[in-house]
């Protein structure tokens, strides 16, 4: 029996991506992240193959000398991140380097790499595709573009770059599976009351996470004025006199903002980091007053209940706004999966010479 594909996670935050990867039968041999709560989150559910430290570091340090068939991997999107101001001069957006250095050392078949939607408009996403070619990976016109999670059965509109090269041939995105889940199947056997005020264990796993906010009487005010798929102009248009002041005088953008999700479609957001802080996005219970719970963002980020998260209350939060939904993960590992497994006993074939324009990067 063949040996299962060996993959590495770099800043692999809790592992969503090893997730996937895992369920579809792929072997995790090592991953990296600098956060040493976030990295024991990883522990919990993977093994001890975790390293808690900043990746340049180990590249600074020697590199990593361990072989895998797959690398995966989302350098920190802040600096690219429209929320952030896509910030030019902000060194996360340096961090592709020391990706693809070890996309190089281990001498992988296969990489993916994951981050917003920015990143394939920028100097550092054009300069990722660059060096890969230049390493001898086939990256087509096909093998990166914007993946919406929801197409892949995962109950939100996410929306990811994605790069994905290869050098044993042409490699394109995944297909959309067309499999549409709603809220009302994400959150199916959650009480709609949460059930603790705190957090109460640690490593917590979905149940443990149901955790109510203590909102002050305007808060809740605010919340009941929002009908089923309202947003924050539905409590500016029923009670100009609850509204902050900044937001009547912002009459554009931010639709989302105080916003309720619909019961029977995908969550119209992408849960962040504050998914529990509904003037930062839909994040409003779709009958409930009140914000969504832990519980039920892990839900909608589709980890199983049984996940291990460690952390205080905010940094678990982190943990799932930044996680890569581990059903979206699984449909690029069955993609990668079937591209490995139809050039096991094939020739390797090398890439077309390109010609390409260099970009010229600033200086970090």
């Amino acid at each position: 029996m063949p040996k299962p594909y060996k993959i590495i996670d770099l800043f692999s935050g809790a592992g969503g991506l090893t997730h996937g990867f895992v369920q579809t039968g792929f072997q995790p041999v090592l991953a990296v992240e600098k956060e040493p709560d976030f990295a024991a989150t990883y522990a919990a559910n993977f093994g001890d193959h975790v390293i808690a430290k900043d990746i340049a570091d180990i590249v600074d340090g020697g590199g990593i000398d361990v072989a895998a068939d797959v690398v995966l991997g989302g350098p920190p999107c802040q600096g690219f991140s429209n929320l952030t101001g896509n910030r030019a001069n902000d060194p996360r957006r340096a961090m592709w380097r020391f990706f693809m250095d070890v996309v190089e050392s281990t001498d992988c078949k296969v990489f993916v790499c994951e981050n917003v939607p920015n990143l394939l408009t920028s100097p550092e996403g054009h300069a990722i595709i660059n060096r890969a070619r230049q390493l001898g990976f086939h990256v087509g016109d096909d093998s990166f573009g914007i993946l919406k999670a929801s197409d892949f059965g995962v109950p939100q509109n996410r929306r990811r770059a994605i790069i994905i090269g290869s050098k044993l041939g042409p490699i394109s995105l995944p297909d959309s599976t067309r499999k549409r889940m709603t809220v009302r199947e994400a959150f199916a056997g959650i009480p709609l009351v949460p059930t603790h005020r705190e957090l109460l264990k640690n490593p917590a796993t979905g149940p443990d996470l149901h955790i109510a906010r203590n909102p002050t009487e305007l808060s809740l005010k605010r919340y009941r004025l929002i009908p089923p798929g309202g947003n924050r102009f539905d409590l500016q248009r029923l009670a100009p006199e609850l509204t902050p002041a900044c937001w009547i005088r912002k009459t554009k953008g931010g639709t989302d903002l105080f916003g309720r999700l619909d019961w029977d479609i995908p969550a119209r957001c992408t849960i962040r980091c504050e998914f529990y802080k509904p003037e930062k996005g839909r994040y409003l219970h779709p009958s409930q007053d009140r914000p969504i719970t832990h519980w039920e963002a892990a839900r909608l980020q589709t980890f199983p209940d049984t996940f291990k998260w460690c952390g205080t209350k905010i940094r678990i939060a982190i943990q799932i706004g930044n996680a890569v939904p581990p059903l979206f993960s699984r449909a690029l590992a069955a993609h990668i999966m079937k591209h490995l497994e139809f050039h096991r006993a094939r020739p390797v074939a090398k890439p077309k010479p390109r010609h390409f324009r260099q970009l010229l990067l600033p200086n970090f």
